[in-house]
């Protein structure tokens, strides 16, 4: 999805027309998908101001993440989204006043040393705006996550996803009222993949997360350096610059034992509920 946004932005398809497909084109799949089992029923729901909520950090999120690949190469803009773990780690303390041990700070302060080498500050081959646009980006999608966590509790995966798309979808489209489509069908085409891409990304790491372990899921997660190197280099004739080989393995070994830290503590907490 991020190589075609990037992509989509090269071809001179606006920003907000990006943003409005990813969003609108999710209703009718989703909705579709679910009246094809029977199960619009899931998306009743007694908690619309907390998807409200959701919708607009949601789209701050996603117009960060977005921007990020256009503005970066796609190497560095995944890497520094590798960090949301770290940002995870410190709004669990802030927000819910989690308790944060010695392994999971140390691993946050790890991880950002690694975000300052691939940021490469003193050399300044990466522009400091994506830079900071794709930090932001990985500091809202962890907020979000701890949104997700609280609406889970009550709401169906795909119900978060929809009402998601349906609150931000009418300020989208009053803002694509404002641009002008010169795209032709290739861009149709372009905006066509990146709703559709989108789209099955979510349902898919919904769907790996239910039947894998997170530890796993993350892990595969990191796979995605490996795609945006190969999508870099072929299509966009771009290779990661040095300090991402320098910084990466270290924001990537961060977060892999964050998340290795979550799992034992949460296997120490089941363990003491069973006896």
């Amino acid at each position: 999805m991020l190589m075609l946004i990037k992509l989509a932005d090269a071809r001179g398809i606006h920003f907000v027309q990006i943003l409005f497909a990813r969003q609108f084109m999710t209703i009718p799949i989703l909705l579709g998908y679910l009246a094809m089992r029977g199960q619009l029923s899931v998306m009743r729901t007694n908690r619309l101001g907390s998807h409200a909520g959701r919708a607009v950090s949601g789209t701050i999120a996603m117009v960060l993440t977005f921007a990020a690949p256009i503005l970066l190469p796609l190497t560095v803009a995944t890497t520094f989204g590798f960090t949301s773990p770290m940002f995870a780690t410190i709004l669990s303390a802030l927000l819910l006043r989690e308790h944060v041990g010695r392994w999971r700070w140390l691993a946050t302060i790890l991880g950002f040393g690694g975000v300052i080498l691939v940021a490469d500050p003193f050399n300044a081959s990466v522009p400091l705006v994506g830079a900071l646009v794709a930090i932001g980006s990985a500091m809202m999608i962890a907020f979000i996550s701890i949104q997700i966590r609280d609406l889970t509790r009550t709401e169906d995966s795909l119900a978060i996803v929809c009402w998601f798309s349906i609150f931000a979808s009418p300020f989208l489209l009053i803002a694509l009222l404002f641009t002008s489509w010169d795209g032709g069908m290739t861009g149709l085409l372009l905006l066509a993949g990146i709703a559709i891409s989108g789209l099955l990304g979510q349902i898919l790491l919904t769907l790996s997360l239910r039947y894998g372990e997170v530890s796993s899921v993350i892990a595969m997660d990191y796979m995605m350096l490996l795609w945006a190197t190969f999508y870099g280099w072929s299509i966009f004739d771009s290779l990661p610059p040095a300090g991402l080989w320098l910084g990466a393995p270290i924001v990537i070994a961060s977060g892999a034992i964050i998340v290795w830290r979550e799992q034992v503590l949460a296997k120490q907490r089941n363990e003491a509920v069973l006896r």
